[in-house]
This record gives C-alpha cells, sequence and structure tokens, in this order.
C-alpha cells in the first residue's frame, strides 16, 4: 500500500473525526497540517488538490478523498476490521441520521469560514459569534440525545463505536470549548466517556496533535 496522507488541521472538527476513524481501522498514516487560520487551505497549491479548500483531505489508494462522511465510508469499506456502519439496513440507516445530525444540521452553521464571514463581514463581535457558536450546538444536541437513546448501549448504538460517536466525540470537545451545558445529556455524555477509554479516540484528540506555526 502507497503512503496514506491526511491533510489535516489539529482543531478541526472534520478532521478530528477522520484521525478516529483510521485510528479505530488501525491505518498507518502521515499527516500534512494546513493551517486553517492562516488560510492555507485557500492557497492555489491546495485548491489544486481539493478544489473545495476544505480540510480534511486523505490520500489512499491513489485517490484524493474529501468531506469526512465519504472519507468514514470508504474506510469502513476498504478496512473491514472495527465496522462503523451497521450492515442492516435499518440500523445503518439510524447510526447515519446520527452522524449527519452533527455533521449536517450542527457543524456547517459553525464552520471557521461561516464565524469568519460573521465577523468580518457582517461585523459582529467574537462575543456575539461564540454565542452564535453555542447556540447551534445547544440547538442541535437534545434531539441528537433523543434518537441516540432509543438504543444505545455503551456507545450511541451498542456497545461498539459507529460513525456516529466518531461525529460525536469532536462535537462535544467544541461544546466545552464554547462553555455549553451537557448535563442533560446523559447518553451522549455515557457514550463520551466510553468512547475516550479507547487509544483511538484519546491519539486524535487537538491536544495530540501537531499545532502549526
Amino acid at each position: 500500500m502507497s503512503r496514506i496522507i491526511l491533510y489535516d488541521y489539529y482543531r478541526s472538527s472534520a478532521c478530528y473525526r477522520v484521525r478516529i476513524a483510521l485510528n479505530l481501522k488501525r491505518v498507518e498514516y502521515e499527516t500534512r497540517p494546513v493551517n486553517l487560520l492562516k488560510s492555507e487551505q485557500r492557497s492555489d497549491e491546495y485548491r489544486a488538490l481539493n478544489p473545495q479548500g476544505l480540510v480534511p483531505m486523505l490520500e489512499i489508494d491513489g485517490h484524493r478523498l474529501t468531506q469526512s462522511l465519504a472519507i468514514i465510508n470508504y474506510l469502513d469499506i476498504r478496512f473491514s476490521n472495527q465496522p462503523l456502519i451497521p450492515a442492516a439496513a435499518a440500523e445503518r440507516a439510524h447510526v447515519v441520521a446520527m452522524a449527519m445530525a452533527i455533521v449536517c444540521d450542527i457543524h456547517p452553521i459553525d464552520n471557521l469560514r461561516v464565524i469568519q464571514y460573521l465577523r468580518n463581514e457582517l461585523g459582529h463581535t467574537k462575543d456575539e459569534t461564540d454565542r452564535w457558536y453555542a447556540h447551534w450546538i445547544a440547538v442541535g444536541l437534545p434531539p441528537l440525545e433523543a434518537m441516540a437513546a432509543k438504543k444505545a448501549g455503551k456507545f450511541l448504538f451498542g456497545d461498539a463505536p459507529t460513525g456516529a460517536d466518531v461525529c460525536l466525540i469532536p462535537q462535544l470537545y467544541n461544546a466545552r470549548r464554547f462553555n455549553v451545558p451537557l448535563d442533560d445529556y446523559p447518553t451522549l455524555l455515557r457514550a463520551e466517556e466510553n468512547a475516550n477509554k479507547l487509544e483511538a479516540f484519546a491519539a486524535a484528540h487537538p491536544d495530540r496533535q501537531e499545532v502549526p506555526a
């Protein structure tokens, strides 16, 4: 197998997800940091590789894969160990729905480029954009708690981590950064506690990544 390269930013939720998935699959990879705060993702050099100008991007098997859920799905099909998405249709839909509740309903509204637009183009203060960020997390977590409670075990679905947990842990990391109260989400917190006991999750944490200069 040729080298596997993850174009990464240590605090990116989407990159955090992919790091967890790679670790759960026990796939060795190299990291190439892309400094979002210096807009390196918008450079001509990076856009030549990824026209969206976003992270993560994973170079694997001769492909350049983008979008975290697409990458996770690829990894789940490519590497059969530690399945992240159930095979049964209804169970698969449930896990994917929980993942998408985070990836589609919470994260895009709080993405760095949205926050930068609110600040730079619309003139909002840091306090106002911080409140924006926290608001949409607080709006998104209650329905996720209700969805997860239906079939949760140690994790959001049963007793093994799935793609839903891979998406959850970075989102809760962000929630704490913005002081969002989490006491009302016991199912999510139980999944987080069990996930953080696993080295695959712990090793993907932003505090253990290279911080770009």
